[in-house]
C-alpha cells in the first residue's frame, strides 16, 4: 500500500530485456534506501514493483508482460524520470489517499494552462474507468495522489500546486504526455459489487 505522497524522483538508468518481460535499474536519487530490503515494495510512476537487488544510490525490478501491456512502462527509456514511494509501514501518516499500485490504465495529458500559482491539467481516461471517476474524488496519476476537479465525460481536471510541480515528475507534462492512472480503490471495489447486484 502507497499513499500517493511522492519521496524522491529517481532515473532510469538501464532496461534489460529478460526472455519477453524486462528488467529496470533505477537509481533512487534522494530516495534513502539504507533500510530497504530484496522483495520490498516500491511504486515507481504510480506502478507496484518488486526489488530484486539493492545498492546503495539505487535498485532493480522485473517488469512483466501484463504491466509493460497496462502501463508506461513499455515505452520508458534509459533517462526517464520517475516518481518514487516506498511502500508504507505501520505508524505512517497517510498524507494523500490509499494507493494500491495496481495501475488501471494509461491516460493522455490534452491540455495544461496556468492557474493562478497552480497549473490545471486536463487529461483523458480510459473510456471504461470514466464511470470511477468523480469530483472532488480521489485519483492517482504516475504515481501522485490528486483531486479531481472537474469530470466531462471521459475526461478529467486535475491542479498541480508548485510543490507538486517541483517535487515530481509533473512539471514535465505537456500535451500528449502518457500517463500511468489508477481509480480510487473504494470506486473500484463499489463498482464490483454495483455490477454484482444487477440481474443477469
Amino acid at each position: 500500500m502507497f499513499t500517493g505522497i511522492i519521496q524522491a524522483v529517481g532515473t532510469v538508468t538501464a532496461l534489460t530485456p529478460r526472455g519477453g518481460d524486462l528488467q529496470l535499474h533505477i537509481d533512487s536519487g534522494a530516495l534513502a534506501l539504507a533500510g530497504a530490503k530484496l522483495g520490498d515494495s516500491i511504486a515507481v510512476s504510480g506502478v507496484c514493483l518488486t526489488v530484486i537487488a539493492l545498492e546503495p544510490r539505487a535498485f532493480s525490478v522485473d517488469v512483466s508482460r501484463e504491466t509493460l501491456a497496462l502501463t508506461t512502462l513499455g515505452g520508458w527509456q534509459a533517462g526517464e524520470r520517475v516518481n518514487l514511494e516506498p511502500a508504507l509501514r505501520l505508524g505512517d501518516a497517510l498524507g494523500g489517499h490509499l494507493v494500491a499500485g495496481h495501475v488501471d490504465g494509461v491516460a493522455e495529458v490534452l491540455a495544461v494552462q496556468g492557474d493562478a500559482r497552480s497549473t490545471r491539467c486536463r487529461l483523458r481516461a480510459p473510456r471504461e474507468l470514466a464511470a470511477l471517476l468523480a469530483r472532488k474524488g480521489s485519483v492517482t496519476l504516475d504515481g501522485v495522489s490528486l483531486t479531481v476537479n472537474a469530470v466531462d465525460g471521459d475526461c478529467i481536471d486535475v491542479n498541480l500546486v508548485p510543490h507538486t510541480l517541483a517535487v515530481t515528475t509533473l512539471g514535465g507534462w505537456r500535451a500528449g504526455t502518457r500517463v500511468n492512472i489508477e481509480v480510487d480503490l473504494m470506486a473500484r471495489y463499489a463498482e464490483r459489487l454495483w455490477s454484482s447486484l444487477q440481474p443477469r
